[in-house]
């Protein structure tokens, strides 16, 4: 069993941290092994299915060495279930409250989404600093990102949203940006269709994007 990893630790790992939304969650240890194969050692299950808190089981039984995360984390119900389930760090796509209270109760990492000035700097002043850009390609891009390093020195991004393998290195050239979200490396129809050749070699192609 690997040790628990720090929130930048588990955003060191790949360039590029799938995104991967998973309906049945037999499949779950597979595509685990698919994506290290690849070198890819970071995932984030989205809470889109009912089979996400089960497949994010699965991944810690069958790849211990990989850090999971949870994302699409909307309410203080979800941050329970996915600790629950062995979820190293969360994603949320926004950020209220509730949530914040049950993140800073429950001790977990996380990435909270923010998409304006006034959401960063609401992040900062509650000591989170690791945050998620999004929607990134339609709230401003690689661009907007550019413009925060100046007045948010501290803050760094995880941009997720739109962000295809062509457009990553424009985000990942950016001193504040730490890697991106993609659902491009593991996408719902090649894990449905247990293709996990592809997702291997889309896992080599997103490790290959490190500068």
């Amino acid at each position: 069993m690997s040790k628990k990893r720090s929130l930048d630790e588990a955003m060191a790992l790949s360039p590029v941290m799938p995104i991967v939304v998973i309906d049945d969650a037999g499949a779950a240890g597979e595509l685990a092994e698919a994506l290290l194969a690849g070198g890819v050692k970071v995932i984030e299950v989205t809470l889109r299915t009912p089979a996400a808190l089960d497949a994010i089981r699965e991944i810690k039984k069958a790849a211990p060495e990989m850090s999971v995360g949870a994302g699409t984390v909307l309410t203080p119900r979800d941050v329970g279930r996915a600790a629950d389930a062995g979820a190293e760090f969360l994603v949320t796509p926004g950020i209220n409250g509730p949530l914040l209270e049950a993140l800073f109760t429950l001790r977990m990492a996380c990435l909270p989404g923010v998409a304006t000035p006034s959401e960063v700097s609401g992040m900062l002043a509650r000591g989170m600093t690791r945050l998620k850009f999004f929607p990134a390609e339609q709230s401003g891009g690689a661009a907007w990102l550019a413009a925060m390093a100046g007045p948010f020195p501290d803050a760094v991004f995880c941009p997720t949203g739109g962000i295809s393998r062509e457009l990553a290195p424009d985000y990942l050239k950016l001193p504040n940006v730490a890697c991106v979200g993609g659902s491009w490396v593991a996408p719902a129809k090649a894990i449905e269709a247990r293709d996990w050749a592809t997702i291997t070699e889309n896992a080599r192609a997103a490790m290959a994007l490190a500068s």
